[in-house]
């Protein structure tokens, strides 16, 4: 039944993780056909250098990150932001959905009604939401990929599996504390909201820890910051990704056992 269920959540998101998947490959290719006109431009490389180090820090620029060259292109106008924001839309969209939004609308205790525990359900539910984040991943890495090869970008495909990765571990997190405010209290709004307004403080506390010094001992509980800044150009701090994977897990394992321990409501 915990397949069944994990079946049913992923038929019931398909269509909107497709036009997700077209969206961001389409982002992409408009971003890569860019770029032939920016590794021209010299003078831009040497505007973004004369920046100090704190505000580059700010738009999640750190370390050797060349904007006229593939990597540092692609960092400094996708991996900094969008393509961050992209992943975590998705993840606490489906996460809002697959619970919160579906006691809304009086459907989970038909889905509950199985012959299968609450903790089950909520791990199957949340195994949908993690596939979904993942094949957006791929779609990203994909469409990277290609245009790397299409346009000149030489994107060091190590380096962008690690920051995919890392996005993919970011949407996730976010996607499952979506999923353990669905199941501790009934509203969507909330399972949108919370998550969305962490993830927000999380990116806020990586980018000005460096200008405001009372802010930098908050960056140990910023996401943002142990998934790391310029993936392309810096690599991957690959064992902070495994603090941010526990995270996430441990969020999962409160939302089993937050539906647990209540009632259900009905509309």
């Amino acid at each position: 039944m915990a397949a069944e269920i994990l079946r049913r959540g992923l038929g019931d998101h398909r269509r909107a993780l497709v036009g997700w998947c077209l969206g961001v490959a389409a982002y992409v290719l408009v971003l890569a056909a860019v770029f032939p006109s920016i590794e021209e431009s010299q003078d831009l490389g040497d505007l973004l250098e004369s920046y100090p180090d704190a505000v580059k820090s700010l738009f999640g620029i750190v370390g050797n990150v060349d904007i006229t060259r593939g990597a540092g292109y692609v960092d400094t106008e996708f991996f900094s932001l969008m393509l961050p924001l992209f992943a975590i839309a998705l993840g606490i969209g489906s996460g809002a959905r697959t619970l919160a939004g579906e006691e809304d609308a009086g459907r989970l205790e038909l889905v509950l009604a199985y012959p299968v525990q609450r903790s089950t359900a909520v791990l199957a539910k949340g195994g949908a939401v993690g596939v979904e984040v993942a094949v957006f991943c791929a779609a990203a890495y994909a469409a990277l990929a290609g245009a790397s090869a299409i346009f000149g970008l030489d994107l060091p495909l190590g380096r962008l599996a690690g920051g995919v990765l890392g996005v993919g571990l970011l949407a996730l997190l976010h996607g499952w504390l979506a999923l353990a405010v669905g199941a501790a209290w009934p509203s969507r709004a909330a399972a949108v909201g919370i998550p969305a307004a962490l993830a927000a403080a999380a990116y806020l506390v990586s980018g000005l820890h460096d200008l405001a010094s009372w802010l930098d001992p908050l960056r140990f509980a910023s996401s943002f910051w142990w998934t790391g800044k310029s993936p392309l150009s810096n690599g991957v701090p690959w064992w902070h990704l495994g603090v941010v994977a526990l995270a996430a897990v441990l969020a999962l394992a409160a939302a089993a056992r937050l539906l647990e321990r209540r009632d259900l409501e009905t509309p």
